[in-house]
C-alpha cells in the first residue's frame, strides 16, 4: 500500500482539527483549544500515517501561518489609532522586559534549580504571548472596547519585546557564561536586529505599494500581501534576523501607508483564516510527546506559575500607573496567559543554534508542555476575561461607534468658543481622513452663533453637514471645571461634540445629537460620570457601558430588526 502524500495527510489533519474545533465550541470552549487537544490525541495514538515526523513536510506552512500572524498584530498597531493609550502601552513594554522575566528567572533559578544561563533563555521565552490565538478569541466573541484595543497591540509589543530579549540573551551565551551585565553586552545587537527588521518590513510594504498601485491593481491586493508577507519572512531568515519581527513591522507599514487598501487585504486573508489557524494548532499539539513530560513536570509547574504570575504582576503594574479602568488592570494580565507561535519560534532558535544546543532539549520539553498548557488553558482565560470586561459581544455597529477612544480629549481648554473649535477641529482632522480643508471647515462652524451648538446642561454640539465618506467623525473634548461660554442658562461647559456627518446621513447626525442630549437631561449619573471623567478610555466606558446602551447607544441592527418586525406586523393586520 502506498504512503499518503503531503496533501491527503494534511486533509487528514484539517479534517480532524475541524471536527475538534467545533466539539470544544459545543462545550463552550474556544476552537483553539480544541485544535491543540486534537492534535495531542493525535499523538497519543501514533497512527502511522499521521506520525509527527511526516508532519515535518509542513514546515514551509507553518511558517506561513506565523507570518499571517505576525502581520496581522502588526496591522492593528495604527499609530493614529492609538492616541490616549500610548502611555498605557508604553508602561506595559516596560514591565514586561522586567518584571515578567525576572519573576521568571527567579523561579527557574531558587525554584526549578537551573542555571543562570537556562534561567535567561526561559525568562526571554516567557514574555512572549499569543497573538493568534488571542486575535481568534476576540474574533468569536464578538469583542470590542478599551480592553480588546489594549489587548491586541499589548500582544504585538510583547512579542517584540519577547524577540528583543532572546537577542540579548542568545548573543551574551555565545561570549561564554552569562553574567549579569548581559543588556550592556547584547544591546548592540537588538539595535542591529530591529534596524534590520524595520528595514526589511518597510521594503516589502515598498514592494508590495508598488505593485499594486503600477502593475497587478487592487483586486490582487490579497494576493500581492501574502507575496510580501512571504518576501520579508524570506530576506529575515536570509539576513539571519527574526523573521517574526520583519513581518510585524511589514504590517505596521502598511497600516500607516495605506491603511484603507490594507484592511482590505487583511479581510480577503481573513476568508482564509479559519483553515490556517485550523491546521497549525492541529500540527502544533502534535508536536508534544508526553512520555518526555512527567519527568520534567514539577520544573513544567515552576515555569508556568512563574509566568502567570510575571504577566499578572506586570499588567497590573502597568495599567495602575497609566490609570487604566479598574478592570483593565485586573483582567489584563489572566487575557495575556495564552503562549503561541513567537515562543515555538524561539525554542526553536535554542535548538537550531549550536552555542545553545547543550539547552535544547530540556528547553524543547518544558517550554513547549508549558507552552502547551497555557494554550489549553489560556484561551478559556482570555475568553472569561473579555466576557468580564463586559466586552464580548459588542463588535456590532452602534449608534456611536464613530467615537472612539483616540477621538476624546480630557482637560479640554480654551478662552473662547473659537480657541476651543480651533483645537477639537485640528484634533478631528489629525484622527480622520475629512475630505475638506481646516480653514474651511471652521469657517463654516465659525459662522454659526454658539446659541445654537449649547443643547443645555453643560453640553454643546458644534456640527457640520458635509461632502465626505459614508462615515460620520467626531471628537469629544471634557472638562471638569467647564468653560465660561456665556451660555443661554448661566451654566459652564463641561463637554464639546464636534461632529462632522456626510450630506448623506441627515436621519443619523440627528439622532446622534438627540442621544448626547438624553446623556445630559435624563441620565444625570452617567452625565457627572462622562464630564468628570479621568481619562478618554473613562468616557468611552460610559459611553459604551450596558445603561449606555440600553438608553442611546443602541446597536443599529436591533434597531432595524424592530422596523422589520413594525413592518410584518402592519403588513399582518392590514
Amino acid at each position: 500500500m502506498n504512503e499518503l502524500g503531503p496533501l491527503l495527510s494534511f486533509a487528514l489533519v484539517l479534517t480532524v482539527g475541524l471536527l475538534g474545533g467545533e466539539a470544544a465550541a459545543r462545550l463552550k470552549l474556544p476552537r483553539v483549544t480544541g485544535w491543540i487537544l486534537t492534535g495531542v490525541g493525535l499523538r497519543a495514538i501514533s497512527l502511522p500515517v499521521l506520525s509527527p515526523e511526516r508532519m515535518e513536510v509542513f514546515g514551509p506552512f507553518s511558517q506561513l501561518v506565523l507570518g499571517y500572524i505576525a502581520f496581522t498584530v502588526g496591522s492593528h498597531l495604527h499609530i493614529r489609532s492609538l492616541f490616549n493609550a500610548h502611555k498605557r502601552l508604553l508602561l506595559l513594554v516596560i514591565t514586561e522586559a522586567l518584571v515578567t522575566p525576572l519573576v521568571v528567572l527567579f523561579a527557574m533559578q531558587s525554584i526549578g534549580g537551573l542555571t543562570l544561563e537556562e534561567g535567561l533563555l526561559f525568562a526571554a521565552i516567557a514574555v512572549a504571548g499569543a497573538p493568534g490565538t488571542t486575535v481568534i478569541v476576540i474574533r468569536e466573541a464578538r469583542a470590542r472596547g478599551v480592553f480588546v484595543k489594549t489587548l491586541i497591540a499589548a500582544v504585538a509589543l510583547i512579542d517584540m519585546v519577547a524577540v528583543c530579549l532572546f537577542v540579548v540573551v542568545e548573543e551574551e551565551l555565545r561570549g561564554g557564561p552569562a553574567t549579569y551585565s548581559l543588556l550592556l553586552n547584547g544591546l548592540p545587537a537588538v539595535l542591529r536586529t530591529l534596524a534590520i527588521a524595520i528595514g526589511i518590513g518597510l521594503g516589502s510594504a515598498g514592494v508590495s505599494i508598488a505593485m499594486t498601485r503600477a502593475i497587478v491593481g487592487p483586486r490582487l491586493l490579497g494576493a500581492s500581501l501574502v507575496a510580501a508577507i512571504l518576501l520579508s519572512w524570506g530576506v529575515a531568515e536570509w539576513a539571519g534576523v527574526s523573521s517574526i519581527l520583519a513581518v510585524t513591522f511589514l504590517g505596521v507599514a502598511l497600516a500607516n501607508l495605506i491603511a484603507d487598501k490594507e484592511r482590505a487585504g487583511e479581510a480577503y486573508l481573513n476568508t482564509y483564516g479559519s483553515v490556517l489557524f485550523t491546521a497549525f494548532y492541529t500540527l502544533a499539539g502534535m508536536r508534544l510527546d508526553f512520555t518526555h513530560v512527567w519527568p520534567l513536570a514539577g520544573l513544567i509547574a515552576v515555569f508556568f506559575v512563574g509566568r502567570l504570575v510575571g504577566k499578572s504582576l506586570s499588567a497590573f503594574l502597568s495599567m495602575s500607573l497609566a490609570q487604566a479602568p479598574t478592570r483593565v488592570r485586573w483582567l489584563l494580565g489572566p487575557a495575556l496567559l495564552p503562549h503561541g507561535g513567537v515562543a515555538v519560534g524561539l525554542i526553536i532558535a535554542v535548538q537550531n543554534d549550536p552555542n545553545l544546543a547543550q539547552y535544547g532539549d530540556e528547553i524543547l520539553t518544558v517550554g513547549l508542555s508549558a507552552l502547551a498548557i497555557n494554550q489549553l488553558i489560556g484561551p478559556s482565560a482570555t475568553r472569561w476575561a473579555l466576557f468580564k470586561a463586559n466586552e464580548a459581544g459588542l463588535d456590532r455597529p452602534r449608534l456611536l461607534d464613530f467615537i472612539r477612544e483616540q477621538d476624546i480629549v480630557v482637560g479640554l481648554s480654551g478662552t473662547s468658543p473659537k480657541e476651543t473649535m480651533q483645537m477639537l477641529a485640528e484634533h478631528l482632522f489629525k484622527t480622520h481622513d475629512v475630505r475638506t480643508d481646516l480653514k474651511t471647515f471652521l469657517d463654516g462652524l465659525l459662522d454659526h452663533e454658539k446659541e445654537e451648538w449649547y443643547l443645555g446642561e453643560g453640553l454643546a454640539i458644534p456640527h457640520q453637514r458635509i461632502e465626505m465618506g459614508e462615515d460620520m467623525a467626531g471628537v469629544i473634548g471634557l472638562s471638569k471645571e467647564g468653560l465660561d461660554w456665556d451660555t443661554p442658562d448661566g451654566r459652564k461647559v463641561h463637554a464639546v461634540v464636534l461632529l462632522a456627518s456626510p450630506t448623506t446621513q441627515r436621519d443619523r447626525h440627528l439622532e446622534v445629537i438627540a442621544a448626547f442630549a438624553r446623556i445630559v437631561s435624563r441620565e444625570a449619573s452617567l452625565r457627572d460620570q462622562f464630564y468628570h471623567a479621568s481619562s478618554a478610555a473613562h468616557a468611552y466606558n460610559v459611553l459604551h457601558s450596558d445603561e449606555a446602551m440600553a438608553e442611546f447607544n443602541y446597536f443599529l441592527e436591533d434597531v432595524l430588526d424592530d422596523e422589520e418586525d413594525s413592518a410584518d406586523d402592519a403588513e399582518a393586520r392590514a
